[in-house]
């Protein structure tokens, strides 16, 4: 019923649930642009030289090793699930940039050039993820972390499918748009993995 006090409370809920969403995620890949910035400083932009596939291929790998850490419960070196959803998101972003891009044959992009641009690419999966958000009512939270390492593994198959044939399709959503994906629900893992059990 409109206007009823109830109804008007529910409504407030779910606007601050959008709104946890929203600082929730931005902290997520602000925590990620810190790890990105750190090893700039470090290496470079030195993933320049890496064409898109190998990006698909190093995020397979960390995906792989997410799901044997669930799959199995201990883990022989100390990077734990998280610190791997992290290692996802920024190689996400890489691979976007790498897309727009291409692969160069030396570091050509200073820090802060690097920087802008992982900017420019993390806000396009904020905004994705606001407008799905939107449209699928929270879902993400009823989600188990399981399932965000398998969607992420679904779409990277897809992503070789569609490298393996020189990144056409005839009616699926391209490359750009499985990484956009990717790095979501690697965040949304961040999240959950963050917050109190």
């Amino acid at each position: 019923m409109v206007g009823h006090p109830l109804s008007s409370q529910i409504a407030l809920m779910e606007k601050k649930a959008n709104t946890d969403t929203d600082s929730q995620f931005g902290a997520a890949l602000a925590a990620c642009r810190s790890i990105f910035a750190a090893k700039l400083n470090d290496y470079g932009a030195s993933w320049r030289i890496m064409r898109p596939a190998s990006i698909t291929d190093q995020i397979f790998i960390k995906a792989k090793r997410i799901r044997s850490l669930e799959t199995k419960g201990v883990a022989m070196i100390d990077d734990d699930a998280l610190s791997e959803f992290k290692a996802i998101v920024n190689y996400g972003i890489t691979g976007l940039i790498q897309l727009q891009l291409g692969a160069a044959d030396n570091t050509d992009l200073s820090p802060s050039q690097a920087l802008d641009l992982y900017d420019a690419e993390a806000t396009k999966a904020f905004d994705l993820m606001v407008r799905k958000n939107h449209d699928y009512d929270e879902a993400w939270r009823g989600m188990r972390v399981n399932s965000y390492t398998d969607f992420i593994l679904t779409k990277l198959q897809r992503i070789k499918e569609i490298e393996d044939h020189a990144g056409h399709t005839s009616v699926s959503e391209g490359i750009d748009s499985n990484y956009l994906d990717i790095i979501n629900y690697a965040t949304f893992g961040i999240i959950k993995l963050s917050e109190p059990q």
